[in-house]
């Protein structure tokens, strides 16, 4: 009798157990569910606090149901280029083109030999070319352009991104884009974000790729631009520098060009911090990014140094306002796409 007993109890005990069992298996079941999908969104970033914190914040904002809902119309993100979309060591990739175009045109201009800095990078003499400002060169871009047309130009920088060799990874300059950030714009374009480039590089470079490797369309690219004229039935470029889009610029070219303050910024120097405070002054719900590159092994680690790579202001900034600082080397599983990096 005892042991029916004990067997009554056991079996009792057992069937607790298993109903406990079941609903902990039910619960692990959805956690993993939950957790699989989470993995598919941002597949190459690491599932940690920096992407759940990009999840949580298009989630919150695309909700209807959520006090932070934000409306199709308002969802404006902003980004800056280089160094935050792709590579721009050892230089900005801009201005390596610039270098390649003046020693092509060189043997038409024998007086670039003796004048600045023309004659620096024909010397490649990197002490003083670091040393020129972002201004010169982009007249010095205007220059070795001029009277080009817009599709020449466009040729021109489609031929060079896809034959000159990066000096590191020996593989050409358009395979250097940086796959977290493609998915990411890819993101939140699927959650019905509009995706603008606000990059103190020339508008016309970066509209010869940008539309076809990020699908950002030419007209939500704003950039540094000079002054144009119409001949011929063509577009043609002229030597003179009309906007530097960079630094308390980049709010102004928002402004004009899209006239509504971005809810999400992302930026990865002091040139773009004044972009992040717009955004982070609007009334809507918002979110900054930070990319701080951190990983020299598989990309490069600066911004600590003074001048045109700097984040120091930025970086500072945006931890006594709580922006999400992205750490390339902590954050990312990968940096660019295997498949286009070693195509030599």
């Amino acid at each position: 009798m005892y042991l029916n007993f004990l067997s009554k109890v056991i079996l009792t005990i057992f069937l607790s157990l298993g109903v406990g069992c079941n609903s902990y298996v039910e619960k692990n079941n959805e956690a993993d569910k939950t957790q699989a999908v989470k993995s598919q969104i941002l597949p190459s970033w690491k599932d940690n606090a920096t992407k759940q914190r990009i999840i949580s914040f298009v989630q919150d904002v695309t909700n209807e149901n959520s006090k932070n809902f934000i409306a199709q119309q308002d969802r404006i993100a902003v980004f800056d280029n280089d160094g935050t979309m792709w590579c721009e060591k050892p230089l900005p990739f801009q201005l390596l083109f610039v270098f390649d175009r003046i020693k092509e045109l060189a043997p038409q201009h024998p007086e670039w030999k003796k004048k600045q800095p023309f004659k620096a990078v024909l010397e490649n003499d990197f002490a003083t070319i670091k040393k020129t400002s972002w201004e010169d060169f982009l007249k010095l871009f205007s220059e070795v352009t001029l009277n080009r047309s817009a599709e020449e130009f466009k040729s021109d920088v489609l031929r060079w991104l896809n034959t000159a060799k990066h000096p590191k990874f020996k593989t050409s300059y358009i395979d250097l884009v940086y796959k977290p950030m493609l998915e990411l714009i890819n993101y939140l374009r699927a959650n019905e974000f509009k995706v603008f480039i606000v990059s103190g590089g020339g508008i016309d470079f970066m509209r010869a790729f940008i539309p076809k490797k990020y699908g950002v369309p030419s007209w939500q690219i704003l950039g540094s631009y000079g002054k144009t004229k119409f001949k011929n039935g063509k577009i043609v470029k002229l030597p003179e520098v009309v906007f530097i889009n960079n630094a308390e610029n980049k709010p102004v070219a928002i402004y004009r060009k899209i006239g509504k303050q971005p809810v999400f910024a992302c930026g990865n120097s002091d040139g773009d911090l004044q972009m992040l405070q717009y955004s982070a002054s609007g009334k809507l719900p918002s979110l900054q990014v930070y990319i701080h590159h951190t990983d020299n092994q598989r990309e490069y680690e600066y911004g600590s140094e003074k001048g045109g790579f700097s984040i120091v202001k930025g970086l500072a900034y945006a931890k006594d306002n709580n922006w999400l600082i992205v750490d390339m080397k902590r954050d990312w599983k990968v940096i660019f796409d295997a498949k286009t990096l070693n195509r030599k």
